[in-house]
């Protein structure tokens, strides 16, 4: 990064993030948010015209498993233990403000 990253425009976008930084703080973030952009900095002028894009640096293979039916529990046992059911659906309580 050529200009030095200011304590004013770390401040600037911490309060557009609504994040309060006391002076400490926002002279270890405006230390290190600079020190990440110098590093993007850096990547920015390799040469990867002979890199090929790929979406992941090692090979990947599926390690999912079968999808194999079994044994299942019948609706009436998993409604028998609900805290509170009625009409075959769980009851839960009223949000937002809503009424029941």
């Amino acid at each position: 990064m050529k200009d030095s990253l200011s304590q004013d425009l770390v401040a600037h976008i911490a309060s557009l993030a609504r994040i309060d930084l006391n002076d400490g703080e926002l002279l270890h973030f405006t230390e290190h948010l600079e020190k990440i952009l110098d590093h993007a900095g850096q990547l920015e002028t390799l040469d990867l015209d002979s890199v090929e894009p790929m979406s992941h640096p090692y090979p990947l293979t599926n390690v999912l498993r079968d999808d194999v039916t079994g044994p299942t529990i019948e609706p009436h046992d998993v409604m028998n233990q609900a805290p509170d059911a009625s009409d075959n659906q769980f009851r839960v309580p009223p949000i937002l403000g809503e009424s029941s």
